[in-house]
């Protein structure tokens, strides 16, 4: 006898909810009829729980259940460990090949020189072009806040200088004190 001719509930734990919901196995499935699907492919048809515990058990197998949502369920025979590790290995396959956009801020006032603005450009440009999106806020202090035109013009110079490797994702829009807007990095064109 083999030491996985035993049934494991603890080895098929069900996540929380707020967790990814895994795959039912063994006693823990809850439907009395199953369609179950052998360790090489081939379908046993459908029948009951019990009689398909009772195959997986004979194989050294677990019996898991694939397509809970099914009429009826739809069950494989397999060896439960080795699919979470596959599992487990396609979901780092694809945190690796996503990529990560971040949102960079860059703050200027209604009175930058051009030189500043110049400083600030060259920031904005290294920025979109590692492909993040930036947030250009122009702040107003004290008696600023009467010409917001001023900063309007800052932000619109913004979004010209930079028309070739960004569009705007948002429109300037003031709140209070400040005033912002959004660019997005444009996709490159190969």
């Amino acid at each position: 006898m083999n030491a996985r001719s035993h049934l494991r509930k603890e080895e098929c734990p069900i996540a929380s909810p707020t967790q990814t919901q895994q795959a039912r196995c063994n006693n823990q499935i809850r439907a009395r009829q199953l369609r179950v699907i052998d360790a090489d492919g081939n379908q046993l048809g459908v029948i009951p729980k019990d009689d398909a515990l009772r195959i997986a058990r004979d194989q050294g197998l677990d019996l898991v259940e694939v397509a809970p949502n099914a009429d009826p369920p739809v069950c494989r025979i397999m060896d439960y460990g080795k699919y979470k590790y596959q599992q487990q290995k396609k979901q780092q396959e694809a945190r690796k090949r996503q990529s990560v956009i971040q949102v960079k801020e860059i703050k200027v006032r209604p009175k930058t020189d051009e030189h500043d603005y110049q400083t600030k450009l060259k920031h904005v440009r290294r920025f979109l072009e590692n492909g993040d999106r930036v947030k250009v806020t122009v702040f107003f202090r004290g008696r600023e806040i009467v010409h917001k035109d001023r900063g309007l013009i800052i932000l619109q110079r913004m979004a010209d200088d930079t028309q070739e490797l960004a569009k705007v994702e948002q429109e300037p829009r003031a709140e209070g004190r400040t005033m912002s807007m959004y660019l997005a990095p444009v996709a490159k064109k190969k």
